[in-house]
């Protein structure tokens, strides 16, 4: 019985025939692999650019709080469900708190640097393309944090929200937001911790074939609902996130693979296809 299943660690692998039946190119998937040194220099180079960036947006107090007054009676114009229902599931266990503190402050990074690491590594045509997308979309995130400073729903009155991470643990902020000197507090809108989350689902569903490729959109879903329990961010953060990752994806293509490789029959071969054609 044959297998109907593809490995799908591979780089899809399209062969292009020329008109006269007699060459065969491959793509060069080696060739779309950028220079290793130059991509981490680029890649260190723009994460100093934006959190260089967020820390201009530092010392906003004032319009942060009354942006995030301004988003929170918006949620409410709009009916969305309350981030409370959300927290009130997750605080009905400590160590589940606990477990979405961990999550909030360690996965964000890691992930996305070894969804980055596998593109370069297996699907360096998709990893060119993925790189593009984030560089767009932390860009605009950029733009938004400097031009809308919002204060985080643990921060606001209104909201009745718990600091689940200043209570429970391990937070990754300064109690206080004008102590801390490693992050911006008042860079809620949009949420990157789920927009990257949800790059890299969309990512790896493009790049793989595996039937179970689907399940990566869990990651988002997980990360929303942390970023969202964990009162770090509103339902809008995340929505403003997928509208502008939308426009990325719209904007940037995924590039057609290369054909580089040139594989030619032998004449003995070609012989014999001409003779067979002929009967």
């Amino acid at each position: 019985m044959e297998s109907r299943t593809e490995p799908a660690e591979r780089e899809p692998d399209i062969s292009v025939r020329e008109p006269d039946a007699t060459t065969v190119r491959k793509p060069d998937t080696s060739a779309a692999r950028p220079p290793l040194v130059r991509e981490l220099l680029l890649v260190a180079g723009l994460f100093l650019v934006y959190k260089f960036g967020r820390q201009l947006a530092n010392g906003h107090t004032g319009e942060a709080f009354h942006n995030a007054h301004r988003v929170w009676d918006a949620e409410r114009a709009l009916r969305l469900p309350g981030e409370g229902a959300v927290q009130d599931a997750l605080l009905s266990s400590e160590t589940l708190i606990h477990a979405a503190n961990t999550y909030y402050a360690t996965v964000h990074f890691p992930a996305t640097l070894l969804f980055l690491v596998w593109l370069y590594l297996r699907r360096p045509r998709h990893y060119v393309w993925t790189r593009r997308v984030l560089a767009a979309l932390t860009a605009a995130a950029l733009v938004l944090h400097l031009g809308f400073p919002l204060a985080p729903p643990r921060m606001l009155d209104a909201a009745h929200l718990v600091d689940t991470a200043q209570v429970y643990g391990p937070s990754v902020y300064a109690s206080e937001p004008a102590t801390d000197t490693m992050a911006n507090q008042f860079a809620a809108m949009p949420s990157l911790h789920f927009g990257w989350a949800l790059m890299l689902a969309v990512g790896m569903i493009v790049a793989t074939s595996s039937r179970w490729r689907w399940l990566w959109l869990l990651h988002p879903l997980l990360t929303l609902l942390v970023v969202v329990g964990t009162a770090n961010h509103y339902w809008l953060d995340a929505i403003v996130a997928t509208a502008l990752l939308g426009i990325a994806l719209a904007v940037i293509r995924l590039p057609r693979p290369g054909a580089s490789l040139t594989v030619r029959r032998s004449a003995p071969a070609r012989e014999l296809v001409t003779s067979g054609a002929g009967r």
